[in-house]
């Protein structure tokens, strides 16, 4: 199709070699092509297989010490038992697998939750259609914070630069043009008229024609970019795999105490005393530990999938949990970013604006029945037009209502214009834009500039400007060109030395100066966002357009004031955040006093003694000044992207889990300095996108409280499993270590602890990584952010406590037997003659007793994981049944332990006999001893605070 270099055609050759046209591609063609050329989506690299997987679960440490424990177990001539371990290594190991198949799963569902959008021009419209149906041909709208689907080259430029960094690895902005080059010493890369798929639009606009597409781009040329970033592991993981590292050491030292001892000094045998250190070792490693975690943040993640919050990386649920203050922008986080112009101050008289939304509907009449100069109207509502570079797009299949392309207040100032009477097309054909200045944060306005035709009167634009014009010279003799500025209404106001008033100009006093700021303060107390409009005549020009020489001596024009209403939502979070203790900090480009309203309405701020802190008054500041400063209450406003970057490094410096959120391309190094940066999925840029680490898919701010809420659940949860584990420790431990120093009957073997670790309480302790928030959770402060998971609370209640009570409970049905055996005729009747090896006595007394010890610690776990599922009766509200799975799990350890006792072939491998019925009304009450004793506990340790806190009677 392109029969010389792309780079090297003018933009006009550029439509004819890629059979396209300003207009873009036709819904047939752009069919066919696809057809051709396929989706613009890279191929994806193979998966590494299920054998690879499978291996690498096999040998994780902690399998590897069980798989030595089973080869050991085979070299002193017990098989059995070395089979035992072996499979239930692989059933864990099949368990670890599938839940890192699950967990793969439920992130590629969230990526796709949020499909990444071109916008482009089809059939002569403007459209946003997915990125992956872009074919070559297709024409590109650019703007500042898009980032760049496909490889094309560049037919129109304003002040266009992109960021090149992921394909040259310099961050350094290059400018873009869209004149041809022809020069041999440069790489495709390096052309400046070229822009390619992963890079972004850091400022300007234009236009570009794609030429590649998927794997024929640089983005697809290059093999590290089809393969995702291994995602490191949380400071929580890291903190569990240290835990788990140490428990297997104290086990291992455990273990060969016991060896030692029991070998040697108590002279049990080397075999006996073999099969005692092994059971503590087994006793004692958590196995389930780190798929345990790992499932908790995955299962987390999907339930905020459900609540439209994408999140990056697990890891940053966790990070959640610990947030102390949100940072938030205004415009399109705390608002609907839906703006509708609402007044209009033009030529010294004010204009109210009827209609909402984008709708082109309403009518522009005059406040308290003045009659303001309408002409200073239309010349205000022409530049507005002018300026813009937004487009509507009206009621379709897609969209049910009225919508905009591009920036929101653009599409707000378009709508007034509308609203006015004025043609788009006719201004368009009288005043052809010929360059921009694109909007920059620093600069706070953007500009225009527009060749204007002698001949010709643009409807809208007073006889005085044209004054020079020949009315009998052809309509396409140039006469000049005009610049019109839009911006923040004082920076603009400070360009200007003239201004616009009733149907002429005159010079900019300082009583005319201070009366329009007296009105864009009057608005933004009102809570309304200001625009300010201004012109001027452009001399004769020599060189390329600078904003230095193009904005200065302007003639202000006018006022635009529009209402961006707040989230409903927002409210409602703002109360939930103050009562978690969690600040909640404006940071805002807006003017002071609007914000500053907004604050207000949605209840961010405590009080009305708010200051107002502007980025020019920051500037001023040191950075001890800054820290001292976050002590108040402050709505911060005028904040050019290094004011938010600097404002989050002070708050981070204090100690402040940091969540920043944001929209916009001005909110990324923000938005990529904070701890979480959360971002708007429907109204947030590319660039903003691509820096956050959470996305609200449906945009609505009260998710963030969900986000955190579930952030402070996960560690909640955590605790409770590893106290449930932990207290099965102590009764797996205890009989090794009793039979070890006092010579008393083995309560309990290595193969009934696999059955436990790895199979009864497995389901139960995975319930409780699933348990819902608790009532009271969003009433807490933020734990810290080095606050350890394991401390010695958690320890003292699993170890001292719970642990504790589940080895008496279980000694007790185990010493029952052998009280009961001097009826030795009874105990005939509950077993008959069975011989097992080993450790277990020939004679069924002892066979039964380990078997009733074995159901108590079951029994005993039943009553310990409802316990676990608050730590201080917090949860006294949770529901019996709120968690099914719970339930189920609990379900499934009791069948599970049925079948191990009733099945003879598990019988028989796990050394069980069957348990007469009336063995089983004495074990049924283990679950509701356990939990009747810590839920006495608790009552009393809620009482004991509740008094602390009380004030001394007298």
């Amino acid at each position: 199709m392109i029969s010389q270099p792309i780079h090297r055609l003018r933009p006009t050759e550029v439509y004819m070699a890629l059979a396209t046209s300003p207009d873009g591609l036709s819904l047939d063609e752009v069919a066919a092509r696809q057809d051709l050329y396929g989706l613009n989506i890279l191929a994806e690299e193979a998966d590494t297989p299920v054998w690879r997987k499978l291996l690498a679960h096999m040998a994780h440490p902690l399998s590897g010490l069980l798989w030595l424990a089973g080869l050991i177990a085979f070299l002193v001539r017990e098989p059995v038992l070395g089979i035992v371990i072996w499979v239930l290594v692989l059933v864990n190991t099949g368990f670890s697998y599938w839940r890192e198949h699950r967990t793969e799963q439920a992130m590629q569902a969230l990526r796709r939750l949020l499909p990444v959008y071109a916008r482009l021009v089809r059939d002569g419209s403007e459209q946003s259609v997915p990125a992956s149906e872009l074919v070559p041909g297709d024409v590109l709208i650019l703007a500042e914070g898009d980032n760049i689907p496909a490889d094309a080259r560049i037919v129109e430029s304003y002040g266009l630069r992109s960021n090149n960094a992921i394909l040259t690895g310099e961050a350094v902005p290059a400018v873009k043009t869209a004149d041809a080059s022809v020069r041999d010493s440069l790489s495709e890369i390096e052309r400046p008229n070229l822009i390619f798929a992963g890079t972004s639009i850091v400022s300007g606009t234009g236009r570009a024609v794609v030429y590649a597409t998927g794997m024929l781009t640089q983005f697809g040329r290059i093999a590290r970019m089809t393969k995702t970033v291994r995602e490191e592991p949380s400071p929580l993981q890291v903190e569990l795999v240290r835990l788990t590292r140490w428990i297997s050491f104290i086990a291992l030292g455990i273990g060969a105490v016991v060896f030692v001892v029991g070998a040697f000094d108590l002279r049990l045998g080397l075999f006996t005393a073999f099969l005692l250190a092994l059971g503590i070792i087994v006793a004692s490693v958590p196995e389930g530990l780190p798929a345990m975690v790992t499932l908790t943040l995955a299962m987390a993640g999907q339930r905020l999938a459900q609540r439209n919050v994408l999140v990056k990386k697990l890891a940053v649920i966790e990070t959640l949990g610990t947030v102390s203050t949100i940072c938030a922008d205004k415009s399109g986080t705390l608002t609907q970013n839906q703006m509708t112009v609402r007044e209009i101050w033009s030529g010294g008289g004010r204009w109210r604006v009827t209609g909402s939304g984008y709708e082109p509907k309403g009518e522009i009449l005059p406040v308290n029945g003045s009659k303001p100069n309408r002409d200073a109207l239309k010349f205000t509502l022409s530049a507005a037009m002018l300026c813009n570079n937004s487009r509507l797009s009206p009621p379709g299949i897609n969209n049910p209502r009225w919508s905009a392309l591009g920036d929101q207040t653009e599409a707000a100032m378009r709508v007034a214009a509308l609203k006015g009477g004025l043609s788009e097309a006719d201004l368009n054909l009288k005043l052809p834009r010929i360059h921009e200045l694109p909007f920059e944060a620093r600069r706070k306005r953007m500009s225009s500039i527009h060749r204007l035709r002698s001949g010709l009167s643009p409807d809208g634009f007073p006889a005085w400007l044209l004054s020079t014009a020949n009315p009998q010279a052809d309509s396409n003799e140039v006469m000049g060109e005009i610049a019109i500025v839009k911006g923040a209404p004082r920076e603009v106001l400070e360009l200007c030395d003239q201004a616009v008033m009733g149907d002429e100009t005159c010079a900019m006093d300082d009583e005319l100066r201070a009366q329009i700021l007296a009105q864009i303060d009057s608005y933004a107390r009102r809570g309304l966002r200001v625009l300010g409009l201004a012109f001027r005549r452009l001399p004769s020009r020599s060189g390329s357009y600078i904003s230095t020489q193009v904005e200065r001596e302007l003639i202000f024009l006018g006022l635009m004031a529009m209402l961006d209403p707040a989230r409903p939502e927002v409210a409602e979070a703002m109360r939930i955040c103050r009562q978690a203790g969690i600040r909640m900090v404006m940071i805002t480009g807006d003017y002071g006093l609007t914000a500053l309203s907004l604050a207000r309405r949605i209840g961010m701020l405590s009080n009305d003694e708010a200051d107002i802190l502007t980025g020019a008054e920051l500037d001023e500041l040191d950075d001890d000044q800054v820290k001292a400063l976050l002590e108040r209450e402050i709505v911060f406003a005028r904040m050019a992207p290094e004011h938010k970057l600097r404002l989050v490094t002070a708050f981070q410096a204090r100690g402040e889990v940091v969540v920043v959120t944001g929209d916009g391309v001005n909110d990324a190094p923000a938005l990529r300095k904070a701890d979480v940066g959360v971002v708007m999925g429907l109204t947030g840029t590319d660039v903003a996108k691509e820096a956050a680490d959470v996305i609200l898919v449906n945009d609505n701010f009260a998710t963030i409280v969900d986000a955190i809420e579930e952030g402070r659940a996960i560690f909640d949860n955590l605790r409770k499993f590893m106290t449930y584990i932990f207290s099965s420790n102590v009764p797996e431990i205890l009989p090794f270590i009793l039979t070890a120093m006092f010579n008393i009957p083995l309560a309990l073997t290595v193969r009934q602890i696999l059955a436990i670790d790895l199979g009864t309480d497995m389901l139960p302790g995975l319930a409780l990584g699933t348990e819902k928030p608790e009532p009271d959770i969003m009433q807490r402060k933020p734990r810290r952010r080095d606050q350890p998971l394991l401390d010695r609370k958690l320890l003292q209640r699993a170890f001292l406590w719970l642990g504790p009570i589940e080895t008496a409970l279980a000694f007790s049905g185990f010493f029952l037997v052998y009280a009961l055996a001097g009826d030795f005729a009874l105990l005939q009747s509950f077993a008959p003659q069975t011989t097992f090896q080993g450790l277990i006595s020939v004679y069924p007394i002892q066979v039964l007793a380990v078997t009733v010890y074995h159901a108590g610690v079951v029994l005993a776990q039943v009553g310990n994981a409802f316990a676990c599922r608050s730590e201080v009766n917090r949860g006294r509200s949770l529901g019996w049944t709120s968690n099914r799975f719970l339930i189920l799990g609990v379900a499934v350890e009791l069948g599970l332990i049925m079948i191990l006792i009733y099945f003879k072939p598990l019988a028989i491998v796990f050394q069980h006999v069957s348990v007469p019925p009336a063995f089983w009304l004495w074990l049924g009450l283990y679950p509701f001893v356990l939990y009747g004793l810590e839920w006495l506990r608790k009552n009393l340790a809620r009482e004991q605070r509740e008094m602390q806190k009380s004030p001394e009677v007298l």
